[in-house]
């Protein structure tokens, strides 16, 4: 039989399994490497025959660590290696599910007792006994009824309610060890594959996601092909938490929370408040710059609205009501409803499309509490949310503008970025041509700005797909920050109108955008991405005064006083501590430049100044500081052409 490996024809015999073929097509070091088999779309195991169809030669590939399918692989087997580990430490656990994740890989165990960190030990010493005596993962393909009663005589209760979901036919099992789990495969060839990994957390987890099912114990672990990668990961995880945005929120004085009253909600700080201000009140004047007017919907609607837009039958689990004098209203968790109505004041003429409308909009969202995570997940939060109500032939160009503003934002905060389009989910609503043209509309805008872009299939918004910007933080996390959706629906479920040249009325189209998304969220990757350090346009105080004796201090008052009218944000410590105490604090403040008075200052009437880096700048009159904070302020807008007077 003649197969394809990596475009090379090679001869193998029938019923060859796809290691035969890839040791014939593929160099020693090469064939090594491969984890698993790729035959067209399929992900195979090694020892897997090669999948023939008449009068085509299969084409097979290897999959490797190296991959993101193979490290996928990988960290999936490595779930089964520490599922076979705990079961040998604690053989009363049962066993629930192991996927891989984004950046490795967890099990959910029902035990008497959760899993402590204090265990870890114990278990990664199994899976190392496990991975050194390289088990192979044997696949076995049964019948459901023997599944069902293999489980069952196991006692993974587990198992068996996930096999009596299961169709009616043939079900896969991999067994590596004594260890058997349910499971379609593909998997490595043996447990010696695993080189590196590390148990990282615990965490509860309901069965199945739900509430009113038992908790289980969450073990959360990462694993890589080499020891190397896993070290970098794990550095990387350390600065994570040094960064962590709720530790930062604390130590700051940004924010805080009050679960026990207001769950999912925010309680913000003078100084976290100040930063949301300085944002807020910079998004409003550059949106009215781009031509945008600034609007404002109410927080609560009547149900029919929200059955009307399709929320109501495709948005309502995540959706707060209540009931006012008998009637239902929905708490908004978008403001795309309301803008359509401002919209329709009054009959539109194609001279005054596009109508841009923005809003700092407060929205509910339900969110179970185990998904709850600081500023990055909430329930209530405020999103830079714009509507652009325009004809069809000014779509592209409307696309086009928003991306303009993506692209300076972007620049602005120092992120770089990547851009995803999410075409038509399953559950959605409008006719397939409307869908076609608004996937069309925004493909065409991102190739006419020049950018790269990938297609994320099905996973648009109900009402049309939409491009998603996806950002890079200082250490490498990807974020999702800014959305742009095309709409042809809604317009016609609104009745959204404009009188044309022609005289005659026409259906308009419309873009639903959000740039930074939820402030909160943003704030809470922005805290993390600057390590709360942010620049100097964006910190609550720009500066700080610090004297040496009291003798400074009416000195020191004036001086603060001075550069307040010159717009900085700047305060005294005039405490009877040590100056290198209050440098110190200065510096885990965050503050951006430390003014340090003492009597020669005093009588040049000038300051020294410091950075929160450590950096000395020497002494500098009071205009001369005022200059160099506002020309520090002023340098990252430089990137985007825009102006940090927002003039």
């Amino acid at each position: 039989m003649q197969v394809s490996v990596e475009g090379k024809l090679v001869e193998v015999s029938d019923g060859a399994s796809c290691a035969d073929a890839l040791k014939e097509g593929l160099s020693g070091k090469r064939f090594k490497s491969a984890l698993a088999c790729k035959v067209g779309e399929r992900l195979l195991d090694l020892t897997a025959p090669v999948p023939t169809t008449t009068g085509e030669t299969p084409e097979l590939t290897p999959v490797t660590a190296d991959s993101p399918e193979g490290l996928a692989l990988l960290r999936h087997s490595a779930a089964h290696v520490m599922a076979a580990a705990v079961k040998k430490l604690f053989p009363a656990a049962k066993v629930t599910i192991g996927p891989a994740i984004e950046n490795g890989f967890y099990y959910d165990f029902d035990v008497e007792k959760p899993f402590t960190p204090e265990d870890f030990e114990a278990i990664e010493a199994e899976m190392r006994r496990i991975v050194d005596a390289a088990v192979p993962f044997e696949r076995m393909d049964i019948s459901k009824a023997d599944a069902m009663k293999l489980f069952s005589d196991m006692g993974e209760t587990y198992k068996v309610e996930l096999v009596e979901g299961l169709d009616d036919g043939t079900i896969t099992l991999y067994r590596n060890g004594d260890f058997v789990d349910l499971c379609r495969g593909p998997h490595i060839p043996n447990t010696g594959c695993v080189k590196a990994f590390k148990l990282l957390s615990v965490a509860g987890a309901y069965w199945r996601g739900d509430e009113k099912n038992r908790m289980l114990s969450r073990i959360y672990a990462t694993a890589f092909a080499d020891a190397k990668d896993l070290k970098d990961y794990l550095n990387r995880i350390e600065e994570a938490k040094r960064r962590d945005h709720r530790k930062l929120g604390k130590e700051l004085e940004l924010f805080t929370f009050h679960e026990d009253v207001a769950p999912g909600m925010v309680f913000w700080l003078p100084k976290g408040m100040l930063v949301r201000t300085i944002l807020e009140d910079f998004l409003r004047r550059e949106h009215l710059k781009r031509h945008y007017e600034i609007v404002q919907g109410p927080q609560v609607l009547r149900r029919e609205l929200w059955e009307k837009s399709g929320h109501y039958a495709n948005y309502r689990e995540n959706m707060y009501f209540t009931e006012i004098e008998g009637d239902m209203y929905g708490i908004k968790p978008m403001n795309c409803v309301s803008h359509m109505l401002i919209y329709n004041a009054h009959l539109r003429s194609y001279r005054e499309l596009p109508q841009r409308y923005f809003e700092l909009g407060v929205v509910h969202r339900h969110e179970k509490s185990g998904v709850l995570h600081g500023l990055l997940r909430v329930r209530q939060f405020t999103q830079d949310d714009a509507h652009i109500i325009c004809a069809p032939e000014q779509l592209e160009d409307e696309i086009i503008g928003v991306i303009a503003l993506v692209r300076d934002l972007m620049a602005l905060f120092g992120f770089q970025y990547r851009v995803v389009i999410s075409t038509r989910p399953e559950k959605a609503i409008g006719s397939d041509e409307a869908w076609e043209l608004a996937t069309n509309a925004l493909i065409k805008a991102v190739e006419r700005a020049g950018l790269a872009y990938t297609i994320n299939a099905g996973d648009g918004a109900f009402y049309g797909p939409k491009i998603d910007v996806k950002v890079t933080d200082a250490i490498g996390r990807e974020w999702q920050l800014s959305t742009i959706q095309c709409d042809f629906t809604l317009p016609e479920r609104f009745e959204l109108e404009y009188v044309g040249q022609d005289g005659e009325r026409h259906r308009p189209v419309m873009v639903h955008r959000a740039i930074l998304g939820s402030l909160e969220r943003f704030i809470g990757v922005l805290t993390e991405h600057y390590a709360g350090a942010f620049p100097a346009w964006l910190a609550p105080v720009q500066a700080r005064i610090l004297t040496v004796t009291d003798a400074q201090n009416a000195f020191a008052e004036e001086a603060c006083e001075k550069l307040k009218q010159q717009g900085i944000r700047a305060e005294v410590d005039t405490r009877n501590e040590k100056l290198g105490f209050k440098v110190r604090e200065a510096q885990l403040a965050k503050i951006p430049y430390i003014l340090v008075v003492g009597d020669k200052e005093v009588e040049s009437g000038s300051v020294n100044v410091r950075l929160r880096t450590g950096e000395n700048l020497g002494v500098k009159t009071l205009e001369e500081i005022a200059a160099l904070i506002q020309e520090d302020c002023a340098e990252p807008f430089k990137r985007g052409g825009m102006s940090y007077r927002f003039s």
